[in-house]
């Protein structure tokens, strides 16, 4: 069928066929710069992008940035999403949300190592409520008493949370943590005020924020870099972790950071400025550490 009988019958006029896409002037730039940021973020979608791009103060909406995005032949491989459950547990994510900051906080390990097949175990914790990576831990050994004093120092700096939610077995690669079913743990936070919230065993997407946390710290920074000790390691963890809380969108929170989110949430209920500068707080690491890298910290207290 000829184009002329194709648009008489659909109704459609000829021009709309042959109208050729005139270009921006400032197409080019736009698309160089987000080539940059998918260099610099490759596991970030438009929306994403997008949300960097506006954080910029580029004057640019959703439609277009997927629409260059197309052009480029741009993508972030899929991946298979796992069935997402309920759980049994009174004390999962879904049955027991947080509702203001500071209400829950999670915590949970991740494992890695560095080039000389030397384990590095990662200790995040999370308040649920901002999404905020309050601290992230970074040693070749974290034991119960490695929780108390970062756990200590935490509620020294910003107060302390009303409920702790964990892992109750900390099961991590099959492995059993006893740092989770320490007694010296729970008897420390019973003492502190808090409550414990201990998710079923087995049962991961329970506390999903820290898992979901713990996923896009493999995803977008252990799968990405090798370390070659563990003060590298350190001191990259800690830049992804000031990154993940003032840079990066996050879109459960509208596309804005958590540490922004966090503002607003504090400006609007009228909080107490004690611990609103948590989210970029820098903890001193363990007397230990120090000895065994040899030289001091980079990270010192009250940076």
């Amino acid at each position: 069928m000829s184009e002329r009988h194709a648009c008489r019958a659909l109704s459609q006029p000829r021009s709309t066929q042959r109208y050729a896409l005139q270009e921006r002037d400032d197409d080019k730039a736009l698309i160089e710069r987000m080539l940059a940021l998918v260099c610099e973020h490759p596991r970030f979608g438009y929306r994403r992008i997008w949300a960097l791009l506006r954080g910029e103060g580029r004057r640019v909406n959703r439609k277009r940035v997927y629409r260059l995005w197309r052009k480029e032949g741009l993508k972030v491989p899929q991946k298979q999403r796992k069935r997402r459950r309920l759980g049994n547990s009174d004390n999962g994510c879904v049955r027991h949300r947080a509702e203001h900051i500071d209400h829950v906080w999670s915590y949970d390990f991740v494992m890695d190592q560095t080039v000389d097949s030397r384990p590095v175990k990662l200790l995040p914790i999370m308040d649920e409520y901002t999404r905020e990576c309050l601290c992230l831990d970074v040693a070749r050994s974290i034991k119960a008493a490695d929780v108390i004093e970062t756990l200590r120092q935490l509620f020294a700096v910003r107060g302390a949370p009303r409920f702790m939610r964990s892992d109750s077995e900390g099961n991590q690669g099959g492995s059993p943590n006893p740092e989770f079913i320490a007694q010296a743990v729970r008897d420390w936070l019973a003492e502190s005020g808090v409550e414990t919230l201990y998710i079923e065993p087995g049962s991961p997407w329970e506390n999903g924020y820290c898992e979901s946390f713990n996923s896009r710290l493999r995803d977008e920074l252990l799968n990405r870099e090798l370390f070659m000790d563990l003060r590298e390691a350190k001191v990259v963890v800690e830049d992804y972790r000031l990154s993940y809380n003032h840079r990066r969108p996050h879109s459960a929170l509208g596309y804005v950071t958590p540490a922004s989110f966090a503002a607003k949430a504090r400006a609007e209920t009228g909080a107490s400025a004690a611990g609103t500068g948590s989210a970029t707080l820098r903890l001193p690491q363990q007397p230990k550490e120090t000895a065994e890298i040899g030289t001091p910290t980079l990270i010192t207290p009250g940076t």
